[in-house]
């Protein structure tokens, strides 16, 4: 396996983000051993120990090894600060947004590399590449994402939204911001969330995504 999440990713062909997919199902799949031997290790089983706090512990021990961990005092190193919501703080470096995820959406740091592979799949112009973690050592553990910067683009309406994503296959529920497509369930696809361009393009820059209960449990692509 190759170790090499702090490059940049390409985001100009197929082929440069199924390899990215695979990178990062590949750091997905490793966490989850990691974190099955590690709970195996623990006395009594997890104990007063959390799912998250053993992900965080073996995300830092995979990072630090692998030479893609940031300690918190240098993340401003990223670019300068961009705004900032409930899940990500972000940082703009040229084309390029970093977003440090603080998992409170989430609360799953393998979880959040599966939300991105199926992100990935289905709405490639704002594809995500995974960057490294920061966070507090020993503490918690954030990871960084990378994703292309929109420029000159507002928010979408909801029409818009709709449309573009009635286009794509999916049909809207009974939940303003939320689609089903058979397999995937996308919700959180409000204004705030989806931009467009002066040519009308829209760009999905960020969504809640999951598997359909009972469809394969495959990395969307």
């Amino acid at each position: 396996m190759r170790h090499d999440l702090l490059k940049p990713v390409p985001q100009g062909s197929d082929g440069a983000q199924v390899e990215e997919n695979s990178r990062i199902a590949e750091v997905a799949d490793e966490l989850r051993r990691s974190c099955q031997l590690y709970e195996a290790q623990l006395p009594n089983g997890k104990g007063n120990v959390n799912a998250l706090e053993i992900e965080q512990h073996c995300a830092e021990q995979y990072a630090k090894e692998h030479g893609c961990w940031i300690p918190i005092e240098r993340i401003i190193d990223l670019g300068e600060l961009g705004p900032c919501g409930n899940e990500n703080d972000t940082y703009v470096s040229n084309d390029i947004i970093y977003k440090v995820n603080n998992l409170l959406n989430q609360g799953s740091i393998v979880g959040l590399l599966e939300r991105i592979i199926w992100h990935n799949a289905l709405f490639y112009d704002t594809s995500y590449s995974l960057y490294g973690f920061t966070g507090f050592g020993g503490r918690s553990v954030m990871p960084i994402l990378q994703q292309r910067l929109i420029k000159n683009a507002r928010p979408a309406t909801q029409v818009m939204i709709d449309t573009y994503m009635a286009a794509l296959g999916f049909t809207k529920t009974d939940r303003e911001g939320r689609f089903t497509n058979g397999t995937f369930e996308a919700w959180d696809l409000l204004p705030r969330n989806v931009l467009v361009d002066d040519d009308g393009d829209l760009y999905v820059i960020d969504a809640e995504i999951q598997k359909v209960v009972g469809t394969l449990n495959i990395y969307g692509y």
